[in-house]
């Protein structure tokens, strides 16, 4: 302990001031961290499921002849747009079901 009233203020500054640092600015380092990395999760992902469902898409026009053309050209996209709903689904339903 200091016997001087002002090093004790100064050393009661330093110790408030590292300890706001410490509970404050290093947990937001560490979210902006997690976020980030979230974030280019979620965009990775989302790019791959368009490719996947462009790939669908075309797989759906290319193999299936000359059945899916004309009247019936929308057919692809309705079954492109009906499985990218269903997984939406399964994926928010095991979302919800992980959570307390």
């Amino acid at each position: 302990m200091a016997e001087n009233p002002q090093e004790t203020v100064r050393e009661l500054q330093s110790l408030v001031v590292s300890y706001a640092k410490q509970e404050t600015v290093e947990p937001l380092k560490a979210l902006g961290r997690y976020a980030g990395f979230g974030f280019a999760a979620a965009l990775l992902i989302g790019t791959g499921v368009v490719f996947i469902e462009i790939g669908l898409l075309r797989l759906l026009t290319d193999q299936t002849g000359t059945a899916l053309t004309g009247n019936f050209s929308w057919v692809p996209y309705a079954v492109v747009v009906a499985v990218s709903a269903a997984v939406a689904v399964g994926a928010w339903t095991a979302r919800s079901r992980r959570q307390p």
